[in-house]
């Protein structure tokens, strides 16, 4: 198998963004120089892998990955929207962590009555009598995807319109929050509340876990919040290997949508930035996280062969 020729960086750029062309859908590989990277698998092979996994589940997938050590890129749909749900929360608890000093400190004890607390709420459910600290807060949205906890880290940041000024201070032009839990999960085709891209929300997510948006201690403390994950067992937890360290955070939706953003360390400690989201075109169609789980497992065989 002959390796596929690096892009264009225009052409790279169009195949990244577009939403109607077919260069929207077919997956963009770059690589570092061959003696620094193993033989790249063709972009043809793995569209037709990402399509045959949208057609098994009935579903439209969309993906950006990158091995972080090599450069080696994969995208599928990378520019299209998707409905961002629950993900948002990694980036709530990042924005309280570089804005201390404009809100709550991570000690400050929060206090919610109860007519806050909302379904997927157990762990500020079972703290009502006694109120949560910021830092607990943020390890429940991401860990356990508590949705109280996730409007309770909103508020600190003026909002969801406080976390779209976080995603701009970024440059992340793309990702938007409008709504709250849980109103924001509703995913309705063709709404552009509440939506991301692959493209966008993975390269937001690099630069809060391995780039320079967070000071080392914050970002430190944000990927020990991910590597403590509980929800993600089905999705990327069972597609890549037992012996990787995952640090991620899960969202899910109406329509289907089932998302997972996350950096995995293989066994040779090479960071790989995973991001996977996918919906269906029926409101009350079944989660399946065996496509996340699938998409997961081609992606790392794509960008860490052998590792």
């Amino acid at each position: 198998m002959t390796s596929a020729a690096p892009m264009p960086r225009r052409r790279l750029f169009k195949a990244g963004i577009a939403l109607t062309t077919a260069a929207a859908v077919a997956p963009v590989l770059t690589s570092a120089p061959a003696s620094a990277a193993a033989p790249d698998a063709q972009p043809d092979e793995l569209r037709a892998r990402f399509s045959e996994l949208e057609q098994r589940y009935g579903a439209r997938l969309g993906v950006h990955a990158r091995n972080a050590r090599t450069g080696r890129t994969v995208a599928y749909r990378a520019g299209e929207p998707f409905a961002m749900c629950s993900t948002f929360k990694a980036f709530a608890a990042a924005a309280v962590l570089r804005d201390q000093g404009d809100c709550a400190p991570l000690d400050k004890v929060i206090h919610y009555p109860p007519r806050d607390i909302l379904a997927n709420s157990q762990r500020s459910e079972d703290h009502l009598a006694t109120g949560m600290t910021v830092g607990d807060l943020c390890a429940a949205a991401i860990q356990y995807s508590d949705n109280t906890a996730g409007n309770l880290l909103l508020r600190q940041i003026g909002g969801p319109e406080g976390l779209t000024r976080f995603f701009r201070s970024l440059g992340d032009r793309v990702s938007r929050l409008d709504r709250w839990e849980t109103d924001l999960n509703t995913a309705v085709p063709g709404d552009p509340r509440d939506t991301t891209t692959p493209e966008a929300l993975g390269s937001s997510f690099q630069r809060l876990t391995l780039g320079r948006a967070l000071a080392r201690a914050d970002r430190e403390r944000l990927v020990t919040w991910l590597k403590g994950n509980t929800t993600s067992g089905e999705r990327f937890g069972a597609g890549l290997p037992q012996d990787w360290v995952l640090a991620d955070k899960t969202g899910t939706g109406d329509y289907a949508s089932a998302n997972d953003i996350g950096v995995a360390w293989t066994t040779r400690g090479t960071p790989l930035l995973l991001t996977v989201l996918s919906t269906k075109d029926t409101k009350d169609a079944p989660v399946d996280n065996r496509l996340i789980r699938d998409a997961a497992a081609v992606l790392a065989e794509a960008l860490a062969p052998g590792e």
